[in-house]
């Protein structure tokens, strides 16, 4: 059973097949409705040509094929669309089936009908696999078809709604696999475009197909509940028809069907019982005008008193998918009644959706263009994602989130109202805005004031971006931006700048050995080079040095193999070689801001001022330890693999450092220790009591400080307190 709206197609539900030729006559009659007679007749064209095509091949269900093309059509005609999309969907299994060539049906019936077709013939040849990367890459697929023509879209999604119409003889396994798919992708991407009655047949027939029990149980309990409350309904339609009726204003009534997989889902995801989503009755009232609309709303909230909080103007404020209605939930008779008000048009739109676009094409409206612009516009992001993500996996990542909206609405300084999904930041927004923006936005402001970037931003919040020359995307970033634009632009960039940066720390470390053996890089002709590219079997000398910097290989080797041609055996004598090369080599100058492949240990926390040495570790670049941690390796061998580092002289940044403070316990010993940090412009990151007993205390405490001068400034102040018994630093 499939609740509330039906498409017309060849296979009607309550009947059996109908005979191919009695429809082509009754497709041509419901096309002279809005086509004219040669349009007509060159769909038909393209239906001899596709009977003339499929002639002998049957069906599972044994019916002859061309109903399948026909039906698709119908239902491809019950949404107005136009005579290239009718023609496509006779001729979308040529191609496939039957060997004609692309050229052939150009020739026939033009370039636009044989692109559909082809389009629509890539979409079919791929089946779906259960592994998530094939979906993905099939998606993938369907998106670049969606970008070239969104009517290759429309005619899968016909094509798709009548193979679940007729899935019944189908084996097992397959009914399963398609439903599943149906589900999770054709279902969701209706939606996305707008056509609400083709996703809820598509959601009712995958789920009576999955769980065919369930869905007799659930439609079984909707028709015993429908007749009881029977009166109810029809006393509450007959009051709101009189209130319309004394106000003049012009409406008609209709009552909502509760879809049988949104009971389901309810039931499943919101832990409602069925009773509790039944309880609600819902109505639809169509009027004629914007006006009308908000005249009505005023008409029912003084029949019935509206909940607060329930009232939602998507009129004013469109859903990302066109989707135009006013929603108010009343409270009246002891039940709660839901309403949605709206006119014909956005009826029209909200059942078919991007459809809609080709019924209006002759009566343009603000409506029809808005969700034409907004269904281009999501096309587009998928597209600039599909060029971002390195792999499909991360692509349907992205897409999800966007296939499943569930959006809210905020403005620029300018009062543009931008749409992002719910959950979305700041960063999100400034991604939303353009990649440039997003990439160097530094900070923002939340209607007027400084907010931050990581916090979910609220429907009619007004936000601003700020930016700043130079400014880099952030990696925890990634923890918590929500769209895919947002998410494949940082790690676009981050890549590029790990790249960047790995080549340019590789190249130090590389001269830095080369030094150790007398020589330079511009000394190593390109015979030597190439040589060793070889013998490490990677694609370039620029992979092989950004693996130095990374720390997968070592620098002072690729130095010894680049002096001896790549000759050399790599395995003797080491340990004087990197002596040798430690020994003779001055220190590489560090400014603490070298990016992500330079940062810190956080076990000795060192700061400017203190001996360090550079440790690689594999795949992260450098690890910048104090040289004298416990941490690092003690014989040798492990000594002489670290880099001798040297800190730049003016160098501003911040460092953490973790002091140990004993002290006598007084009250407000707490509060003097934190105003002798800020008296030697010092900030506190973290302070924590460890141990007391009735006299003593240990206070540990993480300052921020930007190097040994100042640390000793701060700790001079924390002596100077009386009750400070014994101060030192704290190195793992």
């Amino acid at each position: 059973m499939h609740s509330g709206f039906f498409i017309p197609g060849i296979y009607d539900p309550h009947g059996g097949a109908v005979s191919a030729e009695a429809t082509v006559d009754v497709l041509a009659n419901e096309l002279s409705t809005y086509l004219d007679t040669n349009r007509i007749n060159q769909v038909r064209r393209a239906y001899y040509y596709a009977e003339q095509a499929h002639e002998g091949q049957m069906r599972k269900s044994g019916d002859r094929y061309i109903t399948h093309p026909l039906a698709v059509a119908r239902i491809l005609a019950s949404l107005k669309l136009d005579h290239q999309s009718l023609m496509a969907a006779m001729l979308h299994d040529v191609i496939e089936d039957t060997g004609i060539p692309k050229d052939a049906l150009a020739e026939q019936f033009g370039e636009d009908v044989a692109e559909l077709v082809d389009g629509v013939s890539k979409l079919t040849q791929i089946e779906f696999r259960s592994r998530a990367e094939a979906q993905a890459e099939n998606f993938q697929k369907m998106t670049l078809a969606m970008a070239r023509d969104i009517r290759v879209i429309l005619v899968k999604l016909a094509d798709r709604l009548h193979n679940m119409r007729t899935l019944g003889p189908m084996p097992y396994e397959k009914r399963q696999r398609i439903a599943n798919e149906t589900l999770d992708i054709y279902a969701p991407i209706a939606n996305r475009l707008g056509m609400h009655s083709i996703c809820t047949e598509l959601e009712d027939l995958g789920f009576s197909s999955l769980y065919p029990m369930r869905s007799k149980y659930i439609s079984k309990a909707v028709a015993k509940l429908r007749g009881s409350h029977r009166e109810i309904i029809d006393d509450i339609r007959g009051k709101l028809q009189e209130k319309l009726e004394e106000r003049s204003l012009p409406g008609r009534i209709l009552g909502r069907e509760k879809h049988l997989n949104s009971i389901y889902n309810k039931m499943k995801f919101k832990q409602k019982s069925f009773h509790e989503i039944m309880d609600v009755y819902a109505f639809r009232i169509i009027t004629d005008t914007e006006d009308d609309c908000y005249r009505i709303l005023g008409a029912v909230h003084s029949l019935y008193k509206p909940l607060p909080g329930r009232f939602k103007d998507y009129i004013a404020m469109p859903k990302a998918n066109g989707y135009q209605s006013l929603h108010t939930t009343l409270f009246g008779m002891h039940v709660n009644i839901e309403i949605q008000i709206r006119t014909e048009e956005m009826e029209h739109i909200a059942n078919n959706g991007i459809a809609a676009h080709w019924m209006y094409k002759n009566e343009p409206s603000s409506v029809t263009s808005v969700n034409q612009t907004r269904v281009d516009r999501w096309v587009k992001g998928l597209m600039e994602m599909r060029e971002r993500a390195d792999d499909s996996l991360e692509f349907i990542e992205h897409v999800k989130v966007d296939l499943f909206p569930d959006e809210i609405y905020v403005f620029t300084p300018k009062g543009k109202i931008m749409e992002l999904p719910s959950g979305a930041t700041p960063v999100d927004f400034a991604y939303a805005i353009h990649t440039d923006i997003g990439n160097a936005c530094v900070a923002c402001r939340i209607n007027r004031n400084l907010g931050s970037l990581s916090q979910p931003l609220q429907s009619g919040q007004t936000v601003e971006v700020i930016t700043a020359p130079g400014a880099r995307p952030n990696p925890a970033w990634l923890s918590f931006v929500v769209t895919g634009k947002a998410r494949s632009s940082i790690r676009h960039v981050l890549k590029n700048q790990k790249r960047a940066e790995s080549l340019d720390l590789g190249k130090t470390l590389l001269k830095k050995s080369l030094k150790g053996f007398g020589t330079s890089l511009s000394e190593i002709n390109e015979h030597q080079i190439q040589a060793v590219v070889r013998h490490n079997q990677v694609d370039s000398f620029e992979d092989l040095v950004s693996d130095i910097g990374l720390g997968n290989r070592m620098a002072y080797l690729v130095a010894r193999q680049l002096v001896s041609g790549g000759a050399d055996d790599e395995a003797s004598d080491v340990a004087s070689a990197t002596i040798m090369d430690n020994a003779n080599n001055s220190p590489v100058t560090i400014r603490g801001t070298e990016g992500l492949l330079v940062r810190f240990a956080s076990c000795c926390k060192p700061i400017p001022g203190d001996p360090v040495v550079g440790a690689m570790d594999s795949g992260n670049g450098m690890v910048i330890h104090s040289d004298t941690c416990s941490r690092l390796p003690e014989d040798d061998e492990g000594r002489a693999r670290l880099t001798h580092l040297k800190w730049a002289k003016d160098i501003a940044n911040e460092f953490s450092v973790e002091l140990r403070v004993e002290l006598e316990r007084q009250r407000g010993v707490i509060a003097e220790l934190a105003n002798a940090v800020a008296m030697a412009d010092g900030n506190i990151e973290r302070i924590n009591v460890e141990e007391q007993n009735a006299r003593l205390g240990i206070v540990s405490l993480v300052v921020h400080v930007n190097g040994r001068r100042h640390l000793a400034r701060v700790m001079r102040r924390i002596r100077n307190i009386r009750s400070v018994t014994h101060i030192n630093r704290v190195r793992h």
